[in-house]
């Protein structure tokens, strides 16, 4: 989420203790909730996002994703975690516990399970070999650190945290005066320099290959540093897309982005470039926030893009 934004309502979500797993070619991908539910105004998270066009997809979109009774759009905050080549990988790690955030209320000093969740899908935080931030706002790098004696110390002690270098430079207050005051204050300092201090980063640029089945890219527009992970794995493919969407209807309608892309112009074409290799190849396309089933398959339809089928995760539902 960029520095400047609308305000955020108090966010009523569901804690649930369960996690989902399904499995490409060699690779196993659970989703562990931190929270889920109503986060935002349409209007406001999508400011130039026509009021009809959420009415023309409302049967698609409700009640996973759009309020039934309001205009409010529902996201999930979660970990995708990943098995792959004998290694445990976390994708984005929320927003964390007892973390200062002034600028957004509902994620001020929170208190959840997400360890507890992460337990139950198998994990301990000694467990985990690599966290990546797929870029570094607020709600992907809360459970970087965690509070230990007054002192915001790694979760994951064991891990290398790859952070996008882009993003990294760019959220640094010491070089972006403009994030006192915004939804990223006080992130860096207690959420990413930690890390970089104990000499857990690995700081990367333009493409990083994981493993024999995962690679990070470079997917700038939402922010500088901006990623995905993409999966080739026998017959199987999927890609991890960050914040290239919030919504299904983005997928339908790609052209508009959220109020929180630092770069519209540049958002827009990754999120085309990303959707088009995703139809093209028969990828399941995985966002960071999407409620539901939590990810899709996507066609091509004229000049445009179309859910083909949904992810077999059990989707969230709003209660």
């Amino acid at each position: 989420m960029p520095h400047t934004q609308p305000s955020r309502p108090t966010q009523q979500t569901q804690h649930r203790q369960h996690t989902q797993e399904i499995t490409l070619g060699d690779v196993s991908i659970t989703r562990v909730e931190e929270t889920h539910g109503p986060i935002m105004p349409a209007d406001q998270f999508f400011p130039d996002l026509p009021e009809q066009t959420w009415r023309d997809h409302r049967e698609i979109l409700v009640p996973d994703h759009l309020g039934a009774d309001d205009t409010m759009v529902h996201a999930a905050m979660q970990t995708w975690l990943l098995r792959s080549e004998g290694r445990t990988i976390l994708v984005d790690t929320g927003v964390g516990n007892d973390k200062s955030r002034p600028a957004v209320a509902s994620w001020d000093r929170l208190s959840l399970d997400y360890l507890g969740n992460l337990a139950r899908a198998g994990v301990r935080p000694e467990d985990v070999d690599l966290v990546i931030n797929t870029h570094l706002h607020v709600d992907h790098v809360g459970w970087n650190t965690r509070l230990s004696d007054g002192t915001w110390t790694p979760t994951f002690p064991n891990a290398t945290y790859l952070m996008p270098r882009a993003d990294f430079e760019f959220w640094n207050p010491a070089n972006n005066p403009n994030i006192t005051g915004g939804v990223n204050e006080n992130v860096f300092e207690d959420s990413v320099a930690p890390i970089h201090a104990a000499g857990l980063t690995l700081l990367w640029e333009d493409s990083h290959r994981i493993d024999a089945n995962l690679r990070l890219d470079a997917a700038p527009g939402h922010t500088p540093g901006s990623s995905v992970i993409t999966l080739t794995s026998g017959a199987d493919r999927a890609v991890f897309a960050g914040d290239l969407l919030h919504t299904p209807l983005q997928i339908m309608e790609p052209e508009h982005n959220s109020c929180f892309c630092e770069d519209p112009v540049g958002s827009r074409a990754t999120r085309r470039r990303i959707l088009g290799w995703a139809a093209d190849n028969n990828a399941l396309l995985i966002p960071a926030h999407l409620s539901g089933h939590g990810a899709a398959e996507v066609r091509r339809e004229g000049g445009r893009f179309a859910i083909k089928g949904w992810a077999p995760f059990t989707p969230y539902t709003h209660a």
